[in-house]
C-alpha cells in the first residue's frame, strides 16, 4: 500500500461528546494497516462535542473536526465531511456506536476488489440484524420507510436504503454530488436516488447495537423529512424542497382557517370580512409554529426568539393577507361559496408568504445563539 491517505471515516455529530473517544479507539483497533482519518462534523453541539474532538486531535493528527455553526442536518453534514477530505474512499458511520465499525475493513476490501460504487451495512439481510438498537415501533417505522424509499430510482434493490452505515468510492460521490438534496437523515437514499445510472453496490450484514451514550435524535420531523426527500426525488427538483415543505406545513393552517371562517359566518352570523380576519390570524399563528418545527427545522427558533420570529411572521404574512382578503371578498361578493373564496385567497397569499417569511422570521443575525 502507498504511504498516503486511503480512507476517511465521516462521523456527523450532535451532542455525542461521550462517544468521541471510544469511537476513535475502536477505529484505531479495527483499521490497523489502513491509512485512515476520521472527520467529525459537529452541528455546534451544546455538550462540548467539538471541544472533545479538538482535544483528541492535538495528539492524533488522524482526528479532524468540521465545526458547523447555524447549519443543521445529518445529510448535509456528511457531504461537508466528505468534501473536506482528500481520501479516495469515504465511510459514513454514526457517532452513537450503534454501527459495527469492525465491518469497515471488509467493506473497503470488497469495494476495491469488485470495483463498486458503494458497500452498505445492512440490518435487513439477517433476521437479528436490527439487534437491540431499535424498539419494535422503530423497527416497524424503519421497515415502512424502506418500502417507501424503494419506490425511488436506484433504491428498489437495496434491502436497507435507510442505513446510515456505508462506504463509497469518491468517484461515485463526484458523479452524483451536484444532484443530491441534502435533506434530513437519509444520506444513503439521497446518494443512490441521485445517480443517473445503476449503482454498483454490495450489502453486508451487521447487527445494530444499543447506543453507548447520549440520546437519539430521531423524532417525527425525521419521518417528515424522509417524505420530503422522496417527493423531491420523484419531482426531480421541479419544485424547491423548502417551498414544498412550506406548502405541506400550511395545510393545518388552511383547515383551521376554513373551520373558523365557516363557524363564524354560518353559525355566529359574523360579517365575512371580520370573520376572515380572525380566521387568517389563527391560521397564521398555527402556520408559524408548524413551519418552525418542520420547514425550518435546521433554523428552528427557540425561547425568546419565538416571540420576535412570530411578530416578523405576522408582518410578512399581513401583506399577503391583504391580497388574500381582496380576492376572497371579490369572489364572495360575486356569489362564490364561502369556502371557495377563502381557499383561493389563501393560495394567493402562500407564494408571497413563502418568499418573504423565510427572509424575515428565520433569518439569523450575527451573534444569535445557535439552535439546539
Amino acid at each position: 500500500m502507498p504511504n498516503t491517505l486511503e480512507l476517511a471515516v465521516i462521523v456527523p455529530t450532535l451532542n455525542e461528546r461521550d462517544n468521541v473517544a471510544p469511537l476513535v479507539q475502536k477505529l484505531d483497533k479495527v483499521l490497523a494497516g489502513v491509512k485512515w482519518e476520521v472527520v467529525f462534523v459537529d452541528d455546534d453541539s451544546s455538550d462540548g462535542t467539538s471541544a472533545a474532538v479538538r482535544e483528541l486531535s492535538l495528539n492524533d493528527p488522524r482526528v479532524r473536526i468540521v465545526h458547523r455553526v447555524h447549519r443543521r442536518g445529518l445529510s448535509s453534514a456528511c457531504y461537508e465531511g466528505m468534501l473536506a477530505t482528500a481520501a479516495p474512499y469515504l465511510a459514513v458511520i454514526d457517532g452513537d456506536m450503534q454501527h459495527d465499525e469492525s465491518l469497515l475493513p471488509r467493506m473497503l476490501e470488497n469495494l476495491k476488489r469488485e470495483k463498486l460504487d458503494l458497500v452498505i451495512g445492512s440490518r435487513n439481510l439477517e433476521p437479528e440484524g436490527m439487534g437491540e438498537g431499535l424498539s419494535r415501533q422503530r423497527v416497524r417505522l424503519s421497515q415502512m420507510g424502506a418500502k417507501l424509499a424503494q419506490l425511488l430510482r436506484g433504491a428498489k434493490d437495496v434491502t436497507d436504503p435507510m442505513s446510515g452505515f456505508f462506504l463509497l468510492d469518491r468517484r461515485f460521490l463526484d458523479e452524483v454530488i451536484h444532484r443530491t438534496s441534502g435533506i434530513g437523515f437519509k444520506v444513503l437514499l439521497d446518494l443512490v436516488a441521485s445517480s443517473t445510472r445503476p449503482v454498483r453496490f454490495l450489502e453486508l450484514p451487521y447487527q445494530f447495537r444499543k447506543r453507548l451514550a447520549g440520546e437519539s435524535k430521531l423524532d417525527l420531523s425525521v419521518s417528515v423529512e424522509l417524505l420530503y426527500l422522496i417527493a423531491d426525488k420523484m419531482l426531480d427538483g421541479m419544485l424547491p424542497v423548502r417551498y414544498l415543505m412550506f406548502a405541506v406545513a400550511g395545510v393545518p393552517g388552511l383547515m383551521l382557517h376554513l373551520l373558523i371562517l365557516g363557524l363564524l359566518t354560518q353559525h355566529e352570523g359574523e360579517q365575512f370580512l371580520s370573520a376572515n380576519v380572525i380566521a387568517t390570524m389563527a391560521a397564521m399563528t398555527l402556520n408559524f409554529f408548524v413551519n418552525n418545527r418542520f420547514t425550518y427545522r435546521d433554523q428552528r427558533l427557540r425561547g425568546s426568539q419565538i416571540v420576535g420570529g412570530l411578530a416578523k411572521f405576522y408582518v410578512a404574512c399581513s401583506i399577503g393577507a391583504v391580497a388574500s382578503f381582496g380576492l376572497a371578498q371579490f369572489l364572495y361578493t360575486h356569489h362564490a361559496p364561502w369556502w371557495v373564496s377563502g381557499l383561493f385567497g389563501m393560495v394567493v397569499a402562500s407564494v408571497w408568504n413563502f418568499a418573504v417569511t423565510g427572509m424575515l422570521a428565520w433569518r439569523r443575525k450575527r451573534g444569535d445563539q445557535p439552535y439546539n
